[in-house]
């Protein structure tokens, strides 16, 4: 089973400076130097992704683990820590959110071990009860964080953490695999080991990395090509106000080496959906990006404007933006109104001087020694 307390333990290392926003350092934001930034369109400018297009990863096992363009963050099914979860009235809107997306074709779920001490994978697990295996797509992450686990079993302790995945999840095999943080108290080659393994006893089709700088990403890959596994996925924190992995190089990087990024925390919890203001700030439980909301309102009129003229949901401004950037965004849904409003970030494009005019007022952000290296 998941570690009981690592919820609790995760906001506490949140709030001690594992965000790139918390401890000791300036709120002040950093905005975007332009000479470092991707081109407005990374897609191919008569494509337009909708709920049915999909991205193709790569495998060693050549079966193909297609994606959707927006993947479904399940961080906060069951996460009392950060979201205060309460599954009386939680549950039955996550059960309805699904439905929504289920009829859209947007399956694609991403979850951990950590999340709630695993009741978010159970909550999972529940949602693909009858099925059919081919009709959904699950990534979780193993708990990298330093425990007596992973440092009594080295190589082995990814597929030991999988295996209980698997069983809260009810299913054969995860999709897609990813080691939670570059902080783990075993070497590269290790890791490495541990996820071909997992690999080659078809306990998932695709691995990747989460919160690794460039260098920590590239070198993880070439640890995994010993052992002929290619890394599919580099998923990091990527927003309006965070746009650390695109102007580090890292998203360019991976399109190189035909690596899918995924941006989490794609409306900053919340904060680029237009409920929060400088008089109603977020939880502050809610630590990524976490600028007071009176620095972000540049950033918010504009994405609002954008909404207005484009006669759809703020948050789908920003989502249809980090997918124009070559970006496969990270969003967390609650309730069936959340799963209408992000699903509106398809079918169409942000023009070029939109684009322009976000990036205008968008912010670099930081990164954290601790755990945000990318």
């Amino acid at each position: 089973m998941a570690a009981i307390g690592t919820q609790y333990m995760m906001q506490s290392g949140l709030a001690a400076g594992m965000s790139a926003t918390e401890g000791h350092r300036s709120l002040q934001p950093m905005p975007v130097d332009p000479n470092l930034t991707d081109p407005p369109y990374v897609l191919e400018p008569d494509f337009t992704p909708d709920s049915q297009s999909r991205i193709v990863l790569r495998t060693k096992s050549g079966k193909d683990v297609s994606i959707p363009y927006m993947s479904i963050g399940a961080w906060s099914w069951g996460d009392k820590a950060t979201f205060g979860y309460n599954a009386t009235k939680d549950l039955p809107r996550i059960h309805a959110a699904w439905e929504k997306l289920k009829a859209v074709g947007l399956t694609f779920v991403d979850t951990a071990q950590a999340y709630g001490d695993g009741e978010s994978e159970r909550i999972c697990g529940t949602l693909f009860r009858g099925m059919p295996r081919d009709s959904f797509i699950v990534q979780t992450k193993w708990q990298s964080l330093p425990d007596m686990t992973n440092v009594l079993l080295q190589s082995h302790s990814p597929k030991k953490r999988l295996k209980g995945s698997l069983s809260r999840l009810g299913l054969d095999y995860v999709d897609i695999y990813l080691v939670h943080g570059p902080v783990h108290p075993t070497s590269f080659s290790s890791v490495a080991k541990g996820l071909a393994e997992c690999v080659e006893e078809g306990l998932t089709r695709a691995v990747g990395v989460a919160n690794y700088d460039t260098k920590e990403m590239i070198r993880m890959a070439d640890e995994l090509e010993k052992h002929g596994v290619p890394l599919s996925v580099s998923q990091c924190e990527y927003s309006v106000i965070r746009r650390v992995p695109e102007v580090s190089g890292m998203i360019r990087e991976c399109r190189r080496r035909n690596i899918c990024f995924q941006g989490f925390a794609s409306l900053a919890e919340g904060r680029l959906t237009g409920k929060y203001s400088r008089g109603e700030e977020p939880r502050r439980t809610l630590r990524f990006s976490s600028y007071p909301m009176h620095l972000l309102e540049p950033t918010i009129d504009v994405l609002k404007s954008v909404a207005a003229k484009r006669r759809v949901p703020v948050p789908a401004v920003a989502l249809n933006y980090a997918i124009n950037k070559g970006v496969v965004p990270l969003v967390g849904v609650r309730d069936a109104e959340q799963a209408q409003q992000d699903m509106q970030a398809l079918g169409w494009r942000l023009s070029e001087e939109e684009i322009q005019r976000i990036e205008e007022v968008s912010i670099s952000g930081n990164t954290t020694s601790k755990l945000q290296h990318g």
